[in-house]
C-alpha cells in the first residue's frame, strides 16, 4: 500500500490544493511587504491583508479592528497573558480539560506575581461544569478538549463566570472548537478568542486574536509598524490592530487564511467517520475509548500495550495518528492515563481511510 492514510487533522489539518495555490500565487506573482511601500505591488498585499481581514471578522462576527494576526494561538494566548493585569490579589481559573498552550503562559506571569491559580470543576462527562463555576478575575476557557473533542457552551459559562464577577476577564482557546462549529464572538461575549490557521487547512504559522476591547489594551510586542509618531520621547500608536502587529506579517500564510476558510465553511470535517471508527473500536475487547461516540476526536488506550508502540505499528502500516499526552497533562492525570492514542478526520478523510484504520487497529490487538 503506497498511500499514506492521514489521521491527525486535530495535530494539523492538511491543505488543499487551492489553498497551496493561493499561496504560490502570491509568492510568484503578487509578492511585497504590507504597510511598508505605496507601489502597485505593495498596496496590493495591504488590499490582500484587509480582505483577509474582513474574511476572517465575517467568520467570527467581529469588527475588523477586533482581528490581529499572530503566529498562533500559542502566541495569541502568550500575548494576552502579558496584556492582562495580574497582581497578587489576581485568582486566575482555568480547567483541567485546558492545553498546555492555554493554561502555562498565565500561570506561569500569576506565579511571578503569587496571584492565587484555581481549577474549574468539570461535571461527570468532563465539560466545564457550568453550574458550579468559581469566583475570577481571569478565566481561561478551553472551548473543546483536544483529548476528549466535546464542544463547550462557551456562551453559557462566560454568563455563569460573569454572575460571579461582572468584571472577569475571559480567554477563550478555540484552537479545536473553530474547525468544526460555527464561533459567533457576539453571542460568546468573551474578552479574547485565539486560534490557529492551520487547524483548518491554512498554513502554520499564522494565528487569529480576536479583542472585544482593543482600546482597552496595551500592546505587548514593539516594532515596526505599530507607531503612528514618534516625538521627541512621546510614542502615538496606531490604532488597533495595528498596534497589536509589530514586524512583519507572515503574509504568505494570510494570503491561504481566508481561502481556508471558504473552504471549511462550505465543507467542514464529517464526524460520522469518528462514529463509524467508535462503533467499531467498542466491539474490540482490549480498546478502552475515552470519548463519547459524538465527539470530534476518537481518543483511546489499548490494554497491555504502551501507546508509542502501538504508534510505531500503527505508522508501519501508514496510518498516522497521534499519541502521548497531546499537551494536555491535567485531563490525563485526572482519567488515570499517561497518554493515549488519538484519531481524528479532516474534511478529505473517506469511509475507506476509517475502514483501513480499523483493519489496521484489529490487526495489531488481535
Amino acid at each position: 500500500m503506497n498511500k499514506i492514510i492521514y489521521l491527525d487533522a486535530a495535530a494539523t489539518y492538511q491543505k488543499s490544493e487551492s489553498v497551496i495555490r493561493t499561496e504560490i500565487d502570491f509568492l510568484t506573482r503578487n509578492y511585497a511587504n504590507a504597510g511598508r511601500g505605496i507601489c502597485a505591488r505593495a498596496v496590493a498585499v495591504d488590499d490582500m491583508v484587509a480582505r483577509s481581514r474582513a474574511r476572517v471578522a465575517a467568520f467570527l462576527n467581529a469588527r475588523t479592528d477586533q482581528i490581529v494576526f499572530t503566529a498562533g494561538t500559542t502566541d495569541a494566548m502568550n500575548m494576552v497573558a502579558n496584556m492582562v493585569q495580574m497582581s497578587a490579589r489576581t485568582k486566575l481559573l482555568v480547567s483541567d480539560i485546558d492545553h498546555h498552550s492555554a493554561r502555562l503562559p498565565f500561570v506561569h506571569r500569576l506565579q511571578a506575581r503569587a496571584g492565587v491559580v484555581g481549577i474549574c470543576p468539570l461535571d461527570d462527562m468532563m465539560n466545564i461544569d457550568v453550574n458550579n463555576i468559581p469566583y475570577a478575575d481571569v478565566f481561561v476557557i478551553t472551548a473543546m478538549s483536544n483529548v476528549l473533542g466535546m464542544p463547550q457552551d462557551v456562551a453559557q459559562i462566560v454568563r455563569a463566570a460573569r454572575q460571579k464577577n461582572p468584571n472577569v476577564i475571559t480567554i477563550v482557546d478555540a484552537a479545536q472548537f473553530v474547525v468544526h462549529n460555527k464561533i459567533d464572538v457576539r453571542e460568546w461575549d468573551c474578552d479574547f478568542v485565539c486560534w490557529s490557521g492551520h487547524k483548518i487547512g491554512a498554513d502554520t504559522g499564522v494565528g487569529v486574536l480576536y479583542i472585544k476591547n482593543p482600546e482597552d489594551f496595551q500592546p505587548v510586542k514593539f516594532g515596526g509598524g505599530m507607531v503612528n509618531k514618534i516625538q521627541d520621547n512621546n510614542i502615538v500608536w496606531n490604532l488597533p490592530p495595528d498596534v497589536y502587529e509589530a514586524g512583519t506579517l507572515p503574509l504568505t500564510q494570510i494570503a491561504g487564511l481566508a481561502q481556508a476558510i471558504d473552504e471549511l465553511v462550505q465543507n467542514r470535517p464529517s464526524l460520522d467517520l469518528i462514529k463509524y471508527a467508535y462503533d467499531e473500536l467498542q466491539k474490540i475487547e482490549r480498546v478502552k475509548l475515552l470519548t463519547q461516540r459524538d465527539a470530534a476526536v476518537l481518543t483511546f488506550v489499548v490494554d497491555d500495550m504502551h501507546i508509542l508502540d502501538f504508534g510505531t505499528l500503527m505508522g508501519a502500516r501508514e496510518v498516522c495518528l497521534r499519541v502521548g499526552n497531546m499537551c494536555a497533562s491535567w485531563i490525563f492525570k485526572l482519567m488515570g492515563f499517561d497518554g493515549a492514542i488519538r484519531m481524528s478526520v479532516g474534511a478529505y478523510n473517506t469511509i475507506d481511510d476509517v475502514k483501513y484504520f480499523v483493519k489496521s487497529v484489529k490487526e495489531i490487538v488481535k
